[in-house]
């Protein structure tokens, strides 16, 4: 059993949305019971998108992690979180190559066109049922199985969606989705691909993970075999935040191992 945690998804300020310096986390990894993180600044392409926000500048970031991380104490990796889209292949392509990471998240924020996030009402409409704009966004994911390969490792947050329809947020209801949801996870096992699970839900007030155990565990009696652990830290305060109680979850939902990577390879540990 893991004595420390190993978060596998971290945000710095060379995110557009991170509060925390490298610096910051290494310091205070050992207080939130960490001796491993995998840095994980976002990623985006904006293209056609009315937005302010600027893709992340990758020689910058390197630059970053190699100074902030080159006397540490604990294990560190260079990853990235890659916003997928369909329509941003050949810029996400022609990035992955110039680049070596450790770890790359494909998760999915800007879809349809929308960064739905930062336009929820955009995205979801009042005129349309939210079922219409959950299954958008599961049918994008599906695509951009189809088209990445090398671009990702695992996909993150899987169930990400829920956090921005309307009303309180609350826990995808799985079974109004299974035929899709099936189709995504048949999808990643065929390339080799993981799942991420993201304590983030828990803080986000939705009460599970992202994705929910149910969907962890179908992933499992599929046959997947490949589940990574990230908090989504966007400051120090939440490093491996839920970490024990979603550790039980995944415990209850069939996971054994947790992958932590390096050079693009999975390390399995027992949890």
């Amino acid at each position: 059993m893991l004595s420390y945690f190993k978060d596998s998804h971290v945000h710095t300020v060379n995110s557009h949305d991170g509060k925390s310096t490298i610096k910051e986390y290494l310091e205070n990894a050992k207080n939130h019971h960490v001796d491993e993180i995998t840095f994980t600044d976002h990623y985006d392409i904006y293209d056609g998108v009315k937005t302010e926000l600027k893709t992340l500048d990758v020689d910058k970031y390197r630059q970053n992690y190699d100074q902030e991380t080159k006397n540490a104490a604990i294990k560190t990796h260079f990853g990235i979180e890659i916003g997928l889209r369909p329509e941003a292949e050949s810029k996400i392509k022609e990035m992955v190559k110039k680049h070596h990471f450790d770890f790359i998240i494909g998760s999915s924020h800007i879809t349809c066109g929308i960064d739905v996030a930062m336009n929820r009402t955009a995205f979801f409409k009042e005129d349309e049922p939210i079922s219409y704009g959950i299954n958008k966004y599961f049918d994008e994911v599906l695509k951009n199985i189809s088209i990445y390969d090398d671009e990702f490792d695992v996909y993150g947050h899987l169930d990400y969606i829920i956090r921005y329809a309307r009303g309180d947020p609350q826990p995808l209801p799985y079974d109004d989705y299974r035929e899709i949801i099936d189709q995504i996870l048949r999808a990643l096992i065929k390339k080799g691909k993981g799942i991420e699970v993201n304590s983030s839900g828990i803080r986000y007030g939705i009460g599970t993970p992202h994705p929910r155990t149910e969907i962890v565990r179908r992933y499992i009696e599929l046959g997947g075999k490949i589940v990574t652990l990230g908090s989504d830290a966007h400051r120090v305060e939440d490093l491996a935040a839920s970490f024990g109680v979603v550790r039980y979850l995944l415990i209850r939902a069939g996971v054994r191992e947790i992958a932590v990577y390096e050079n693009r390879e999975p390390r399995f540990m027992k949890i």
